[in-house]
């Protein structure tokens, strides 16, 4: 999506099945050199770092639990939120000092990006593109704006990503019954609970109910 977003690939996709020519319209830019501002420095985050450096893109980023020294070691520059807000997003005090022509890519829910000031961004010359992961659509103003790549939630909207997650869910219940460690589990210890001693009568009945139904 940053491509897209840095060459207009979408736009000129549109024009080119509309019967146009318009290379000058569609000028695009390179992503060598410029500065990417990744909030959120987990795995995705620092995996995203890793693919866009090797576009010669510099990383910076903000995470508040990963220490710098972490972040430094797969190529990301932390800095303070007042630090980064120059160089990238989110509402309109945010979108009033970035630096003008950026561009912003939000790949996870709604309520990240304030819509209404991203649109008045967009409409001012502020920035440049955006690119939405939407849900539910609502402002098509937004939407219909020529500079903005939207589309219903596609980041797991492969066969692969479909599979794997079968695959994942199906291990991790194997794990449980099997007393194996669990990886992410957000009621670890509720499960813990669930599994002690004075809970096993329990547990059996209800296997036995679930065995008559």
């Amino acid at each position: 999506m940053i491509m897209y977003l840095a060459r207009q690939i979408p736009q000129a996709t549109a024009s080119m099945k509309d019967g146009k020519w318009d290379r000058k319209k569609f000028m695009g830019t390179e992503l060598n050199g410029k500065t990417l501002g990744i909030f959120g420095l987990g795995r995705i985050g620092r995996e995203v770092a890793i693919w866009m450096q090797s576009f010669g893109m510099k990383t910076v980023g903000y995470d508040p639990i990963i220490s710098p020294e972490v972040s430094a070691s797969f190529g990301i520059q932390q800095l303070p939120l007042e630090e980064i807000w120059p160089l990238c997003l989110l509402n309109d005090s945010t979108f009033a000092v970035c630096k003008k022509g950026m561009r912003v890519v939000n790949c996870a829910h709604e309520g990240i990006v304030d819509e209404g000031a991203l649109l008045w961004a967009l409409q001012s010359g502020q920035r440049s593109t955006g690119r939405v992961h939407r849900g539910a659509v609502s402002d098509r103003a937004l939407v219909d704006h020529e500079n903005v790549i939207s589309c219903p939630h596609l980041g797991t909207s492969t066969k692969e990503a479909q599979s794997h997650c079968g695959e994942e869910i199906t291990v991790q219940f194997v794990d449980m019954v099997k007393g194996r460690a669990l990886v992410g589990v957000m009621n670890a210890q509720a499960l813990t609970s669930a599994f002690s001693p004075h809970t096993k009568p329990w547990i059996g009945l209800a296997e036995a109910l679930g065995t008559l139904m």
